[in-house]
């Protein structure tokens, strides 16, 4: 790490290079989101969620890619606890008890020696998967809310605020894009539920506290270095968390990696947005929300004058 004990990188320099990766970043999820629609899950949809526990272990593959067709579409199918046990959900609209019967029949064809216990059954209504959705995403935006009140008043410059919010806004545009993109190929599930939207709130959080660290040392410096022009400021405060950034985001990386890898079915998709949110949340921590702090300024400091 001895690369990170003096750094000199000039960050501000890149920030148009920055703006153009972001501003591709961010149009291609708006066009995805568009053109393809938002993946819900069952929770935010509605439909049939069934738990099957089957005396050995069975492929989620094989039995999504056979039960789509009887089903009139692929079903959510994840291990639940063990290899033996299935989560399956499905948005067709037939009545519960003869879907069931129909998934039944199914697995009997696939496996003829394997005998099936249905232990859960339960169906989510559409008026509750629309409140569970409606409730999702006033999460989101009160939790952004919040943070821009926290630190207009803890850093008394809208423009910090509005850099912050700037940066979580792309990271969060930028995994939802990416996870629409991928349902259309991805091997495990991608819709949006409720864990998803866990891991988008976790996002916030980390981004929020590597941008929150780099403008404390802002502070800090601007106390200490009083002559010192912002943008050189904005600069220094970045080298200076480096390496506290740097270390923080790769041993994250690696506990989400690990989770990605080894984390079974159920958790892969909530993973696999952590991966995405941290090094989204380090780039927009360094590169988006600074920049952003410092072209507010300038433009604030350019009224001031006029």
């Amino acid at each position: 790490m001895r690369w990170f004990e003096t750094p000199s990188f000039d960050f501000i320099k890149a920030q148009k290079i920055a703006y153009t990766i972001s501003g591709a970043l961010v149009v291609m999820s708006i066009i995805a989101i568009f053109t393809f629609g938002l993946e819900y899950g069952i929770d935010f949809k509605g439909g049939k969620e069934y738990v099957f526990e089957f005396d050995n272990p069975v492929n989620v593959v094989d039995i999504r890619s056979e039960l789509t067709e009887p089903l009139d579409g692929a079903p959510e199918i994840k291990l639940f606890g063990s290899d033996r046990e299935i989560l399956l959900r499905t948005d067709n609209e037939g009545d519960v008890t003869e879907i069931r019967d129909l998934i039944l029949s199914t697995f009997a064809t696939m496996y003829p020696d394997y005998s099936v216990v249905v232990q859960k059954t339960d169906l989510v209504g559409p008026r509750f998967a629309e409140d569970l959705r409606r409730g999702a995403v006033n999460s989101i935006f009160f939790a952004l809310a919040v943070v821009f009140i926290y630190i207009f008043i803890r850093f008394k410059g809208w423009y910090f605020s509005a850099g912050a919010i700037a940066a979580l806004f792309h990271d969060v545009l930028i995994v939802l894009g990416i996870f629409t993109i991928m349902a259309q190929f991805a091997t495990f599930d991608v819709s949006i539920d409720q864990a998803i939207i866990a891991a988008f709130l976790t996002i916030v959080g980390y981004s929020l506290n590597d941008t929150v660290v780099v403008f404390d040392r802002i502070r800090e410096n601007s106390i200490i270095y009083k002559t010192m022009a912002f943008r050189d400021m904005i600069n220094k405060s970045l080298n200076d968390t480096l390496s506290r950034t740097v270390i923080t985001s790769v041993t994250t990386l690696f506990v989400v990696s690990v989770l990605f890898i080894f984390g079974g079915e159920v958790l892969k998709g909530f993973a696999f947005a952590l991966v995405l949110g941290v090094i989204l949340g380090t780039y927009s921590s360094l590169f988006v929300a600074s920049s952003l702090v410092v072209e507010l300024q300038k433009r604030a400091m350019k009224k001031q004058k006029a």
